[in-house]
């Protein structure tokens, strides 16, 4: 999130140091993939169509921060994409299409916001989607821009459907990545019905699962060759801290894979300051690690500890 206080911050420091410690592994992976909880633009005004506490959006040159961190995609299936209405949506895509920054999640319509980017990680292409269940009244429609809306429990077909997981694959991507804002803020475990949702877009064919929308991390899940991060947490804002759940404790989240799939997981436990993000350690970043750990065991996931975090391989 980089809008409100961390925009304010935006060019009064070096966009990259906002990445704290972090930035050289970011700037050393691949490709790096994140939800973009804001809009990036100037434009717009503040959505009034019913009562909403918070809008965030950034200045444009927000853009600097995610090239700095060498960030690839962005998913905008979120709460927050039209804070400022679409106009600002609108402009927030074509900062991230001129920065050469691939999206997911929101477009110009339904049929752009349920289509999904893709991008090069390495030798390998991925396809992202985006998707969220939050703010119905933010969803795109047949003529007007929005997010790709979906609510798991409606009964409705799977989206993106397994049709649409194929035909990514068809299109040339090794690798298939849902990002998926669901679900309600600051709870360490997710609802039985999300959970469920996440097991069938794994067994439809996605290859990760990136969860986020409960501002603290939740626990991780495999199935076979396919990975469920139920809720990656927090990573970079300007948010009041629970002293209790701990939404400032979090982790960057490196896979590392091939075309068939995932085939490690590498946990480094990360603390958010105020608009600055930096790894953790001594007896913090043991405290988070635990929590992992003690949050992935009912889904059957042991974490190995390491020297700077925790791992998880997949075995063939």
């Amino acid at each position: 999130m980089l809008g409100r206080l961390v925009s304010e911050q935006i060019g009064r420091r070096p966009p990259e140091s906002l990445w704290g410690d972090v930035l050289p592994v970011l700037q050393g992976v691949d490709a790096v993939i994140a939800n973009l909880e804001c809009a990036v633009a100037r434009s717009g005004r503040a959505w009034e169509r019913y009562p909403k506490v918070f809008h965030f959006r950034a200045v444009p040159e927000a853009i600097e921060v995610l090239q700095a961190a060498r960030v690839t995609a962005v998913n905008l299936a979120n709460n927050h994409t039209l804070d400022y209405e679409t106009e600002a949506l609108l402009e927030t895509l074509e900062h991230l299409d001129k920065a050469g920054i691939v999206h997911a999640g929101a477009g110009a319509d339904a049929a752009a916001a349920a289509q999904p980017a893709f991008a090069r990680a390495g030798p390998l292409r991925f396809a992202l989607f985006g998707v969220t269940d939050n703010e119905p009244a933010f969803g795109a429609t047949e003529s007007a821009p929005g997010v790709c809306f979906y609510n798991p429990v409606s009964g409705e077909p799977l989206a993106p459907s397994r049709g649409a997981i194929s035909e990514a694959r068809a299109q040339g991507a090794d690798l298939v990545v849902v990002s998926a804002h669901l679900g309600p803020n600051m709870v360490l475990r997710p609802a039985e019905a999300l959970r469920g949702y996440k097991r069938q877009l794994a067994e439809a064919g996605a290859d990760i699962v990136h969860g986020h929308s409960a501002h603290v991390f939740q626990g991780i899940e495999r199935t076979d060759t396919r990975l469920i991060l139920h809720d990656t947490g927090d990573f970079l804002d300007d948010y009041a801290v629970d002293r209790e759940l701990r939404n400032d404790w979090s982790f960057l989240f490196i896979v590392e894979a091939d075309a068939q799939g995932p085939r490690r997981l590498i946990l480094r436990p990360v603390r958010l300051g105020f608009a600055r993000v930096s790894f953790a350690t001594g007896d913090e970043a043991d405290e988070i690690c635990a929590r992992m750990q003690q949050l992935s065991l009912p889904f059957g996931t042991g974490l190995e500890r390491t020297a700077d975090g925790l791992s998880l391989s997949f075995e063939r």
